[in-house]
């Protein structure tokens, strides 16, 4: 039998008990995580996880940043399937606003909670949030497929990040799908009239900048040196 590199070995081990954290998280909330349940949940010793993670308060760090990059893979894995034109923001939007919904985003709010009160916690968290914050919202911009220089557009995409925390919140007792489609539409119809007047400004912008870079090649090539 083949063994496994030790290098391979450790990232696997790593990568398990990441997931293990979010799912232990996730159910049993902060205060009913410890590192020995998670370590069960992974299948490895205690002293296993705590040689890649000293403390509970690491390996919670290691989870968040673990959440926000399947969130923003998966996001942009999906972004090649969206259509080009107004049918797009629809699509986008709906894309966003089931970015938190299910185990992880659940993870993160039982998180957040305790946070909210442990100030260790809160240290950990609040520069990792951020973080994940600034990348969702630059992939939110990707898949809409606009200007943030326009007015308003920026507080638009983060009024739709906020949008969807708020209906991941709602949706963590009840099953929201059916008002969270004609949420998701009417949201759709809100912000397609900014969003179409930046992408026409921006289109614009780029006509004007080819016409003058034109003017100025021809005016060089009238008046050689």
């Amino acid at each position: 039998m083949i063994r496994e590199p030790q290098q391979e070995r450790s990232r696997t081990t790593r990568r398990r008990l990441v997931e293990a954290a979010v799912e232990t998280i996730g159910e049993l909330g902060w205060n009913g995580t410890t590192v020995a349940l998670i370590a069960e949940r992974a299948g490895v010793s205690r002293g296993a996880a705590q040689h890649h993670f000293p403390t509970r308060e690491d390996l919670v760090a290691a989870a968040v940043e673990h959440v926000g990059e399947i969130q923003i893979v998966e996001l942009r894995a999906r972004a090649a399937e969206l259509p080009s034109g107004r049918s797009r923001i629809e699509r986008a939007v709906d894309m966003v606003l089931n970015l938190y919904s299910g185990p992880m985003f659940r993870a993160a709010l039982h998180l957040w909670v305790a946070a909210s009160t442990d100030e260790s916690l809160r240290a950990t968290l609040v520069p990792l949030e951020a973080r994940v914050g600034r990348e969702a919202h630059r992939v939110t911009v990707e898949l809409l497929d606009v200007d943030e220089s326009h007015q308003g557009v920026r507080e638009l995409v983060q009024a739709t990040l906020d949008l969807a925390r708020g209906l991941g919140l709602a949706n963590l007792l009840t099953d929201d799908t059916k008002r969270r489609k004609q949420i998701v539409a009417q949201w759709a119809r809100v912000l397609e009239p900014t969003l179409a007047s930046a992408k026409m400004s921006r289109n614009r912008k780029v006509t004007d900048n080819v016409r003058d870079l034109v003017n100025t090649d021809g005016a060089a090539t009238d008046n050689p040196v």
